[in-house]
């Protein structure tokens, strides 16, 4: 439920600055639209003055002239007082010529944009009345995207991070699919050897005299102990185990005890430690990442070479390093041997080192990686707990 927990969080804080990043944006662009639009009203009050000095010099102002010939952005209609159109500038002049009320349609969205700028013309003789031009204007075709510009960008943000996600689910998916097949092969692989032992034991008991059948319970007390072991390691398996503080020392020796006895004469362990270096950690669970690690060397070794752990504390921590004499492993391949699905066996499912690294980092917040490795010569992997 932690890690589901963790999910969730991850996920609300990606919406977050998504959302955050999107509002910083459609802010800041907001605002250098709105100096732009101030800059284009300012341009266009000049223009309105400059068409006053020009109509009333008739037409001999060349720099009021210049001015009004210098707007080549922003789309400008001149009406009179009865909002006849007189003049327009930076239109689209092939629609002009051929739509009749392409004009007039430019010029009710100019109105419903802004109130236009009252400019005077000249003086009615016969009635002394001021006459007047009206300029009407809309925004710039830059002004106009510069304030669409977020909305494209959010849309190919919202686009990418949709792909992103269904990529990332697809291959979430893919790997949870292997890790629930290595879990499900792995969980077989763990309990065929005690189920086929004790139905082993079954059979010998039935053949054996009553008085003589006391060593093969011990033995079958042995086996039926090794399936609660391994029933206790997968019920820890998503949930958080306890950690105590534990003899390391003690617990590798056991370790080396059980492996020995089924690895072959041909593989020998050496342990070198302290017999008081004490970690915390969980029993169970630390046991399966050192048989997941033997095992591993083992196949390297193709069941024949040594094995060498060594402890040792350092401050606050206690480094576990275990050696083997095998293949060895490829520098481009350190990262990649941990994750789910990754294997060198025919039959293997690569799920063993998988699960070692979760075992180590997620439960024990310690810390699992190759220290070195040399083809032909071996591999260290190193493990670092608390103290």
């Amino acid at each position: 439920m932690r890690i589901y927990d963790q999910k969730i969080w991850w996920k609300r804080l990606l919406l977050i600055m998504a959302i955050c990043i999107g509002a910083f944006s459609l802010w800041y662009t907001r605002t250098l639209a709105d100096d732009l639009a101030k800059q284009e009203e300012k341009k266009m009050l000049l223009w309105a003055n400059a068409l006053k000095e020009l109509s009333s010099s008739q037409g001999q102002n060349s720099f009021a002239l210049s001015i009004i010939m210098d707007n080549e952005s922003i789309p400008v209609i001149v009406t009179d007082e009865n909002g006849n159109i007189i003049n327009d500038r930076n239109l689209d002049s092939v629609r002009r010529e051929t739509d009749t009320a392409y004009l007039q349609a430019e010029l009710e969205i100019m109105k419903k944009q802004r109130d236009p700028i009252k400019v005077e013309y000249l003086m009615d003789e016969s009635t002394r009345e001021q006459l007047y031009h009206y300029v009407y204007y809309k925004n710039s075709y830059q002004l106009t995207r510069l304030r669409q510009y977020p909305y494209y960008q959010l849309s190919i943000i919202a686009i990418f991070i949709l792909v992103s996600y269904i990529a990332f689910s697809t291959s979430r998916r893919a790997e949870q699919n292997r890790v629930w097949v290595g879990m499900s092969k792995e969980t077989a692989h763990q309990l065929g050897t005690p189920v086929s032992s004790l139905m082993g034991w079954i059979n010998l008991i039935r053949e054996t005299p009553k008085d003589k059948q006391e060593e093969i319970l011990t033995e079958l007390e042995k086996d039926v102990q090794r399936l609660e072991l391994i029933t206790d390691r997968f019920s820890k398996i998503g949930s958080t185990p306890v950690l105590e503080e534990i003899n390391v020392s003690a617990v590798l020796q056991e370790c080396i005890a059980y492996l020995q006895s089924r690895s072959g004469t041909k593989v020998n362990f050496e342990l070198h430690t302290k017999p008081e270096e004490m970690a915390c950690l969980n029993k169970p669970l630390f046991e399966w990442v050192i048989e997941n690690l033997s095992k591993n060397a083992i196949d390297a070794m193709d069941g024949n070479g040594k094995i060498i752990i060594a402890v040792r504390h350092e401050k606050n921590e206690v480094i576990i390093d275990l050696k083997d004499t095998g293949k060895g492993i490829p520098k481009s391949k350190f990262k990649t041997v941990f994750k789910p699905g990754y294997t060198t066996k025919k039959r293997g499912w690569g799920l063993g080192l998988s699960l070692a690294k979760r075992i180590i980092e997620e439960y024990h917040k310690g810390k699992i990686y190759i220290k070195d490795s040399e083809p032909g010569k071996g591999t260290t992997f190193r493990i670092l707990l608390r103290a």
